[in-house]
């Protein structure tokens, strides 16, 4: 999609990243709305596994033309929505 992140507020971007990860892990029985920000997405939460986060990574470098290097930055950021939001607003 190639956004501009400064003209994205947080609500929207937040929102965005919740209907991103509906899609791309094909959850059925989530809606966005059921996802609060700062859930855990793996282990609690959403219950995702690595598979899961590979997805999300995928995902999210192409629609946010993004690099997430480091297992460790990709562990990071993937412990919420809340925490996925901050590192596509540091590399925007």
């Amino acid at each position: 999609m190639g956004n501009t992140l400064n003209s994205i507020n947080r609500t929207q971007l937040l929102a965005d990243l919740k209907s991103m990860i509906v899609e791309t892990l094909n959850l059925d029985d989530v809606a966005p709305s059921d996802i609060e920000d700062n859930e855990p997405l793996f282990g609690s939460g959403l219950d995702l596994d690595s598979i899961d986060a590979l997805e999300l990574v995928v995902s999210l470098e192409k629609k946010y033309n993004i690099k997430i290097g480091s297992s460790e930055e990709s562990k990071a950021a993937l412990e919420s929505v809340s925490k996925l939001a901050d590192l596509i607003v540091s590399k925007a």
